[in-house]
């Protein structure tokens, strides 16, 4: 049984989050209309889900069915297809080819396993989305075998990809060292990364009153990283390779 509680990370304040304890099953999620009504229409687009791993395995026609096979399962694997025939040929494959996908990839060559590896699927992944440059922009974390969403942060106005990036990766080191969690951290950014290392974010973004409450955020992810020692191993997701990482947004 999972005890729900009210939790906030240590930098991040202002977003009320529901926590549950085993990560495998976590169900954090914002309390807003904004991220119910986006719950409610990936449940209207998708007709069809589809139980890799749960407690029965199985093509489902709605998604409270779906649900009674995945909750309380640890490590349930499954996905939500838009009609029967994506959901027939998903089942017979195997969920490396879909999940954290918008679109099926095929598993990576044994050229590119040997020489890449494969992703850990037990850990967080993060991204994040910018409309214009500076735009509108977001990032959220989540559980790389599922897709899970972890948690959201956004949108912010007159902001960049790279703030983005930056912000999204302290998040997810910030959240993992609140619950003692072991499991490695993948970005696929190069310059977040480096920003982490540096416990500096070199943006050439200029601050104004639009974006002050960005800068806000980034100033205190400064100041977290030079404050903290953290343990979780960090790693660069192979988009090259692998595909985009789980936690795209999907506006390529």
């Amino acid at each position: 049984m999972f005890y729900p509680l009210n939790y906030r990370t240590s930098f991040f304040s202002g977003t009320k989050l529901h926590y549950f304890t085993d990560i495998k099953n976590s169900h954090i999620y914002f309390r807003s209309a904004e991220h119910r009504a986006k719950q409610s229409e990936f449940m209207s687009k998708n007709k069809f889900f589809v139980v890799w791993e749960g407690k029965q395995p199985g093509i489902y026609r709605s998604w409270n069915e779906c649900k009674q096979q995945i909750y309380g399962y640890g490590g349930a694997i499954y996905k939500g297809f838009v009609t029967e025939t994506e959901a027939r040929e998903a089942i017979t494959s195997p969920c490396w080819d879909y999940i954290g996908k918008n679109v099926k990839e095929k598993k990576p060559s044994e050229e590119v396993i040997a020489k890449f590896g494969t992703p850990d699927l037990e850990s967080l992944s993060v991204d994040a989305a910018c409309s214009g440059n500076p735009g509108l922009m977001e990032y959220r974390g989540v559980y790389t075998r599922t897709g899970e969403e972890i948690f959201r942060q956004g949108p912010f106005k007159a902001g960049t990809n790279n703030v983005g990036e930056f912000l999204a990766l302290v998040h997810g080191l910030a959240f993992l060292k609140q619950k003692n969690s072991p499991l490695p951290i993948y970005t696929d950014s190069i310059t977040a990364l480096a920003w982490v290392k540096a416990k500096k974010a070199k943006t050439k973004l200029e601050k104004n009153e639009i974006n002050a409450v960005l800068f806000d955020l980034v100033s205190r992810a400064e100041t977290w990283l030079k404050q903290n020692e953290y343990t979780t191993k960090i790693m660069k997701w192979e988009t090259s390779f692998w595909g985009e990482i789980p936690a795209d947004f999907g506006r390529k």
